[in-house]
C-alpha cells in the first residue's frame, strides 16, 4: 500500500487497468460456468466500461498535461483578461474529457429508435480525444528522438522551446480531420460493384447479385432513419440475395425493435441472411434476434446453411453456409460458436460454397478447415474507420479490406462496414454497400 501511494497519477491508473483486465480474464474463464448469462454479459459491461474509463483516464491525464498546462502553465496569469482566458479554456478542456469519458455510458442509458444528441456529441468527442492523443503522442515522441540524438544544447532548446507550438499544431491537424471525419461519415454509403467468378456455378445463376452489408451497429449513434436509408439503396439495386455478416446491433431488441423495423422492406428476389458479429454476443440477447429477424423474413445462419437457387430451377443451386462469431466460444456463449462441419453438413461437392463469417481470423480459420470454400464475404475491420486506427486494423487481421485470391478457387471479400461503430466518423475509409455479382466459369 505504502509502494502504491507513492506511484505517480498515470501509475495508480496504470495499475488499475491491470486489475480490470485481470478481473475480465477471471470472469472469462474461472466464472463463466458457475453464473448464468445475463450474469455474465452485465458484469462482462460493467467490466468493459471500467476497463475503457480507466485507459481513458491515462490518456486524458496526458492531454491535460499538453494541452492546458504545457499551452496556459499550471497557475492562472495575473492580468484579469489572461487568468479569465485560462479558466475558460480549462473548462472547455475539462468538459470536452468528460463527454469523451462518457460516451461508452451512452450504450446502457441513451439507446433509443434515433441517436440521442447526447450519445452524438459524446462519441464525437471521443473522437476528437483518438485523434488529439495521437498527434499529441507522435510530436511528443519526435521531441524525445530529437534530444536524444541531439549533441548541441542549442539545439535542445529550440526543441524544448516549440513544445507549446506543437500542442497548437496538434490541435489544429486534429480540428481539421474531424470536420473531415464527421462529414465523411454522414454521406451515404457508397456503392461498390465487385465481380466473383464462382468454379462450379451454374449457367442459370451466371450474374446473380449479392448486396453485402456489415457492421451497422444499430445503437446510441445509428438509429432507424439511417438504417432506412440503407435498406432503400439496397431495394434499388433489386438484388437477389441480402446478407448481413453481423454486428447489426449493439444494445437488446427490447431497446431497438423499432429502430430495426425498416429491416422488414428488404425485397430481394432469393431471400435475405444474417450471422452474429462479436456485437451481437455482448448484447447477450442473441437469440431473441434471432426470432426478430425470422420475423422481417431475413434468415438467420447459425452453424448452418441455405441453398439458393432460382425459382423453377431447383436442380441448380450453391450452398450459402454462416458460421457463429469467434467471441461466441470466448465468452462462453450457450449452445453457440465458430463449426465450420456443422455448418457446411449438406453442402454437395459438385456445389459452389459461399461462407459467411464475421472476422477475417475465422475466414481464415474455416478456410484452412475447408479449403473447398469458394467465397468467404466478412467484415468487422471497419477498413480500420478512424485514423490512426487504421494501422492497429491493418496489423491486426490477416485480411483488412477489399478482395483477396487466397487460392485458384478461393477468394475472400472484406467490406469497411455499411455505417460505423459508435463514433460518427470516418477517416481514411468510406462506408459501402457491396454488390457482389456471381460470375460462372
Amino acid at each position: 500500500m505504502f509502494g502504491f501511494s507513492r506511484l505517480s497519477a498515470e501509475g495508480k491508473v496504470g495499475v488499475a487497468t491491470g486489475v480490470v483486465f485481470f478481473s475480465m480474464l477471471v470472469s472469462r474463464t474461472v466464472l463463466s460456468e458457475r453464473v448464468d448469462m445475463m450474469t455474465r454479459a452485465r458484469l462482462f459491461r460493467v467490466q468493459f466500461v471500467l476497463l475503457i474509463s480507466s485507459l481513458l483516464l491515462l490518456g486524458s491525464i496526458y492531454i491535460w498535461k499538453r494541452v492546458v498546462t504545457r499551452l496556459c502553465g499550471a497557475r492562472p496569469p495575473d492580468t484579469a483578461a489572461a487568468a479569465w482566458a485560462h479558466r475558460c479554456w480549462r473548462a472547455v478542456v475539462l468538459m470536452f474529457l468528460v463527454l469523451a469519458h462518457c460516451s461508452y455510458l451512452c450504450m446502457f442509458y441513451l439507446v433509443h429508435t434515433e441517436p440521442h444528441w447526447l450519445s452524438m456529441l459524446s462519441f464525437s468527442c471521443l473522437g476528437v480525444y483518438v485523434i488529439l492523443l495521437f498527434f499529441l503522442m507522435l510530436f511528443g515522441l519526435s521531441s524525445r528522438m530529437l534530444q536524444m540524438f541531439s549533441k548541441g544544447s542549442s539545439v535542445m532548446v529550440v526543441v524544448v522551446s516549440s513544445s507549446a507550438r506543437q500542442s497548437v499544431l496538434a490541435l489544429v491537424m486534429t480540428a481539421l480531420l474531424t470536420v473531415y471525419g464527421l462529414l465523411n461519415a454522414a454521406q451515404p454509403p457508397q456503392l461498390v460493384e465487385v465481380e466473383v467468378p464462382l468454379e462450379k456455378l451454374p449457367a442459370s445463376m451466371d450474374g446473380l447479385k449479392v448486396v453485402l452489408l456489415s457492421d451497422i451497429h444499430l445503437g446510441p449513434t445509428v438509429g432507424r432513419s439511417q438504417l432506412q436509408r440503407i435498406v432503400t439503396m439496397v431495394n434499388q439495386l433489386e438484388p437477389d440475395v441480402v446478407v448481413i455478416v453481423g454486428d447489426l446491433t449493439d444494445s437488446q431488441v427490447t431497446r431497438l425493435r423499432t429502430a430495426a423495423e425498416p429491416l422488414a422492406l428488404l425485397r430481394p428476389r432469393l431471400g435475405s441472411y444474417f450471422v452474429t458479429g462479436n456485437h451481437e454476443y455482448y448484447t447477450a440477447d442473441v437469440d431473441n434476434w434471432f426470432e426478430f429477424l425470422r420475423s422481417k423474413g431475413i434468415e438467420p445462419l447459425h452453424n448452418s446453411h441455405a441453398r439458393v437457387f432460382r425459382p423453377g430451377q431447383t436442380q441448380d443451386w450453391f450452398c450459402l453456409a454462416g458460421i457463429d462469431d469467434l467471441e461466441a466460444s470466448m465468452l462462453r456463449y450457450p449452445g453457440h460458436g465458430m463449426d465450420v462441419e456443422k455448418a457446411l453438413s449438406g453442402c454437395s461437392e459438385d456445389r459452389p460454397i459461399v461462407l459467411l463469417a464475421h472476422q477475417p481470423h475465422a475466414a481464415k480459420q474455416a478456410l484452412q478447415q475447408r479449403p473447398d470454400i469458394n467465397l468467404v464475404l466478412s467484415g468487422h475491420t471497419h477498413a480500420g474507420q478512424l485514423f490512426p486506427l487504421t494501422v492497429l486494423a491493418f496489423l491486426m487481421n490477416p485480411y483488412f479490406c477489399g478482395l483477396y485470391r487466397v487460392s485458384e478457387n478461393t477468394m475472400i471479400y472484406v467490406t469497411p462496414g455499411t455505417v460505423y461503430y459508435g463514433i460518427p466518423m470516418r477517416i481514411g475509409s468510406r462506408a459501402e454497400i457491396t454488390q457482389i455479382t456471381l460470375k460462372s466459369h
